[in-house]
């Protein structure tokens, strides 16, 4: 995607070489970084649209440098890890990443989902995928113009994911959507063994919007098949 840079942050300096040549070859800048520190010392001399970042790294390691990142930015964060394990992941969604891939990986689905976190991040960001009305369920208010979500008069900030999650299931109420549903339509690519990304979202989402997230309002678990929200 032309015009559009990549952060990769990775101690293995093959990894590195592998992901930032097809990277290039799809037009995209590529910055490089071997560990957390001067990841985040780079990011603050130059903006780029999407950070790619190992977990096992010597200092700093991904899931703490995640964590300082998100402190100042909201830019999708594609984890990487030889660690494909269900708690593994669900632990780097929870602290902030948008995506996790597990080595070893195809190259071409990375760049495929760096393509996906992007067009998806500048959607969010620049009004693209507006409508020109509001979804209000009971005192949670959905506006889907400005990208912006209230419960009562208090702002709630979802990140773009999250947003598009809770959009689905909003437009959908009264609907029960599997986990795969809802995958493919937030991501736009088909669902692989992702049950537990959109779990890990949609608990994000509740503890952000429900007063009492073990006894949610709106977000409500039909065990077995999937979301739903009440009419």
């Amino acid at each position: 995607m032309k015009g559009h840079s990549v952060l990769v942050v990775d101690d293995d300096e093959d990894i590195l070489d592998i992901i930032k040549i097809y990277l290039q070859n799809d037009k995209f800048e590529v910055i490089t970084a071997c560990d957390g520190r001067s990841a985040i010392e780079k990011l603050k001399k130059q903006d780029v649209d999407l950070i790619i970042l190992d977990i096992m790294m010597p200092g700093l390691d991904g899931l703490h440098t995640c964590l300082e990142i998100r402190k100042e930015k909201k830019i999708p964060i594609i984890m990487l890890s030889a660690k494909d394990d269900p708690s593994s992941k669900i632990l780097g969604l929870d602290i902030g990443a948008d995506d996790y891939v597990t080595k070893p990986f195809n190259p071409l689905e990375l760049v495929a989902r760096v393509r996906s976190q992007i067009r998806r991040y500048s959607d969010f960001n620049s009004g693209k995928l507006r409508e020109k009305n509001k979804i209000v369920i009971d005192d949670l208010t959905i506006d889907t113009e400005s990208h912006e979500v209230f419960v009562g008069e208090n702002s709630v900030e979802l990140t773009p994911i999250e947003f598009s999650i809770l959009k689905v299931l909003a437009e959908n109420r009264g609907r029960v959507l599997g986990t795969e549903t809802i995958y493919e339509n937030v991501w736009s690519e088909p669902f692989y063994n992702s049950k537990n990304t959109v779990a890990v979202h949609i608990r994000n989402i509740r503890e952000k919007i429900e007063i009492n997230p073990g006894k949610p309002k709106y977000i409500k678990v039909v065990w077995g098949v999937g979301y739903r929200i009440d009419k």
